[in-house]
């Protein structure tokens, strides 16, 4: 039964940073407050490492020499899945006799401390990080905030509970086949899943290293932007680690164009496993969406789901073996026993095992970009069902199967994916569990999906983790997507009209029809064919002019504009709604000689009485 948490602080990184200016509040008092929260909590198994004044001290002291305005992250509290190193506390991985004490701590954790930030404990997880449920822990299964009989999720279990019961801002998960995401679900939270490398995994215990990732669980997508916006930076002892586009920086994070097309999975694609509150609650979110005036599109999942079940199913489970090698060789014993045998047969698989596996999803990567290419994301259930903890002991493999269905194919077709949470479901006894949706996109999207997230997350405005808070999302700047740029036509480039081949050529897709502001005039130019009108601003005498908006590859936007002729130009052109969008507009030189056709409004009404 849920029982709300009304005697926490909210830790928004909002609130927190004006109740500090403000002089209300100091970290020393807040951890101080964190820590008996968290005694009082123990029997939620939420931490190995449980916060403690003596080890965290010495980052509260270190604040000190800290300038407030300069560190972003001064005094905010954040918790660290116990695979992630952090300097002088032991690092289990979820196994006590794989244990070892860090001589320093992983580039993103001392990243974060850098900016001021405070780790308070490590956190439970799923041994090695296989599962995505929170059972598998010899220190005790995780407990989900909102119902104590009810799975956590994982494999980052103890860094969603943290966040959902108050006792940290942020925490760090990773995520190599949903275990950033999943636990957001059940708990309440927005759950970035990063695209590989981004943030880096030197000092981090690996899973599969090809596919981990370090992930985030914040109360708002502001707040992960933040985190996200530090714990980024090309790490050159890092294999995986790569170089941060200008285009997912953080100045690209905002509000999201609600004028969105989100890829959906086919109706008989859906699996829900007999949980019919998620179906109705996915149901409701996507009817929600669409009356706020987002389109959907319905995509075949079936190559998603293939490329998911590789992870499992094919050769990717010689990477965990990897890691536990040793391990279970010297000391089978230590390792939980459904953790071994999930791992154990990776040590028998063959090579050619591995680059057959590899042929098959290169071909399903290719599918699946296709299937993306015109699509702003895709959203589909973050998981299709809930477990009690007994459920889950009772059949742990197949029910940790049913938990991966929406969530396996990211890692591996090296997406990016955000949670956010739309509904809460009504349970007997008058409690509630959450449900999210995941937004899937390509590599470096990131900043693109939280600020779809921030869209998302001001529509349904619940509360947040296992709390009374209300987000308070606080960047409202609009944003595009960033892999296309669009652009108004409204003459020859028209669907139908003699140039529209080169914006189609180019993989164009028509986005809306649009109507400009009521300032501009419109002229016939000379020459053609074809007949190319011009564009000219009049706020005295200008009228509405009937277009359209092409959504243009960004890769292919330069070529496009190249082969503008004079006096045509690109610049900004102002809709009837007030927002603005590059467009082709004319030079003053260009009318003259030319015939005002302006009392048509619109080129192609023109060229019907011509």
């Amino acid at each position: 039964m849920r029982v709300i948490r009304h005697d926490i602080l909210n830790l928004g990184m909002k609130t927190l940073r004006e109740s500090y200016r403000r002089g209300e509040l100091v970290p020393q008092k807040l951890v101080e407050n964190i820590i008996s929260a968290a005694d009082a909590l123990g029997h939620y198994n939420i931490f190995i490492k449980p916060p403690s004044l003596c080890w965290i001290q010495p980052f509260i002291d270190g604040l000190m020499q800290k300038n407030f305005d300069d560190h972003p992250l001064w005094g905010i509290p954040f918790s660290i899945k116990d695979n992630i190193d952090l300097r002088g506390v032991p690092t289990t991985g979820g196994c006590p006799d794989f244990a070892y004490l860090p001589k320093k701590s992983a580039l993103a954790v001392q990243l974060l401390i850098d900016a001021g930030a405070i780790p308070i404990g490590k956190t439970n997880l799923d041994q090695f990080a296989t599962g995505l449920n929170g059972t598998r822990s010899p220190y005790g299964v995780c407990h989900n905030s909102f119902d104590f009989d009810l799975i956590s999720g994982g494999s980052s279990s103890g860094s969603a509970v943290a966040v959902a019961m108050g006792l940290s801002t942020f925490s760090l998960g990773t995520d190599t086949a949903g275990s950033g995401r999943i636990p957001a679900c059940f708990n309440n939270l927005i759950g970035l899943k990063p695209s590989l490398g981004l943030i880096s995994g030197s000092g981090v215990i690996d899973a599969c290293r090809s596919l981990d990732c370090v992930s985030i669980f914040a109360i708002s997508s502001d707040d992960a932007n933040e985190v996200l916006d530090v714990a980024v930076r090309f790490d050159s002892e890092y294999s995986h680690s790569r170089e941060l586009p200008y285009f997912n920086t953080t100045r690209h994070y905002g509000v999201a164009d609600i004028n969105l097309t989100f890829g959906v999975i086919k109706r008989e694609q859906l699996r829900f496993f007999g949980n019919d509150a998620y179906f109705e609650a996915y149901s409701r979110t996507l009817e929600v969406l669409v009356d706020r005036g987002f389109t959907l599109k319905e995509i075949d999942f079936q190559p998603l789901q293939e490329a998911g079940e590789l992870l499992y199913q094919g050769p990717w489970i010689s990477e965990r073996f990897i890691t536990t090698e040793q391990m279970i060789s010297l000391k089978p014993q230590s390792m939980l026993p459904v953790v071994r045998e999930i791992i154990e047969p990776g040590g028998k698989l063959l090579a050619t095992d591995l680059f057959k596996a590899q042929y098959r999803l290169r071909e399903l990567k290719i599918i699946c970009e296709r299937l993306m290419s015109d699509l702003d994301c895709l959203i589909t259930p973050t998981v299709g069902c809930h477990f009690t903890i007994k459920e889950m002991l009772d059949d742990p493999i197949n029910a940790n199967t049913k938990l991966g269905y929406y969530s396996n194919f990211v890692n591996l077709l090296d997406l990016a994916s955000a949670v956010v949470p739309t509904q809460l479901i009504k349970r007997k006894h008058d409690s509630f569990m959450p449900f999210s949706v995941s937004l899937v996109g390509p590599c470096m999207s990131d900043r693109w999906l939280l600020s779809i997230a921030n869209t998302v997350q001001s529509i349904f405005a619940l509360t947040v983790g296992n709390t009374d808070y209300v987000s308070n999302n606080r960047e409202n700047k609009l944003v595009s997507n960033p892999k296309n740029i669009d652009i108004l036509v409204c003459g020859a480039h028209l669907s139908g009209l003699p140039l529209n081949w080169q914006l189609i050529e180019r993989g164009a897709t028509l986005k809306q029809v649009v109507d400009t502001a009521p300032i501009y005039r419109m002229y016939a130019l000379e020459g053609g064919p074809p007949l190319r009108p011009g564009l000219i601003r009049d706020e005295k005498e200008g009228a509405a002019i009937a277009a359209e908006v092409w959504s243009v590859p960004a890769k292919n936007f330069g070529s496009f504009v190249e082969d503008v002729p004079s006096p045509l130009g690109i610049g900004k052109v102002i809709l009837a709604n007030g927002q603005s969008v590059l467009g082709f507009i004319c030079e003053p030189v260009g009318i003259c000689g030319a015939i005002e056709v302006t009392s048509f409004g619109g080129w192609r009404a023109w060229l019907q009485q011509r």
